[in-house]
């Protein structure tokens, strides 16, 4: 079992930067794959970033390649989103999941735990 607590949304300008932290509890968090996703109002839930692991392969949704980096630390059961030139279009509920099994996937019916999420917002 594996409970998921984000936190670091908030309120932005465009072109601002935002860094989410994903706090897991359990002694197996560098075990699973960690991903991030969102669900902005009337949409589906789309992938953002993944990591497996050992934090060595990361793999990112086309819309936030080369503006957004994921990271983890395994010793503090943490994994980041670092979110840079953010645009009014990333505006969403952002949540974090874990993955068994160590390797990570794009599909949000792949990961076994999410967290809450937490808001964030850009103004234009």
């Amino acid at each position: 079992q594996v409970q998921l607590v984000e936190s670091g949304g908030g309120l932005v300008q465009a072109g601002g930067s935002l860094r989410l932290t994903c706090a897991a509890s359990g002694r197996t968090f560098s075990s699973y794959a960690m991903g991030w996703f969102r669900q902005a109002p009337g949409k589906e839930r789309e992938f953002v970033a993944a990591i497996i692991w050992s934090g060595r392969v990361t793999n990112y949704a086309d819309s936030v390649k080369g503006r957004f980096t994921i990271s983890r630390d395994n010793a503090k059961n943490t994994v980041s989103l670092q979110m840079n030139s953010l645009k009014p279009e990333d505006t969403a509920v952002y949540y974090c999941a874990a993955r068994g099994g160590g390797y990570s996937a794009t599909l949000s019916t792949q990961y076994d735990y999410w967290g809450q999420g937490t808001q964030v917002t850009v103004s234009s």
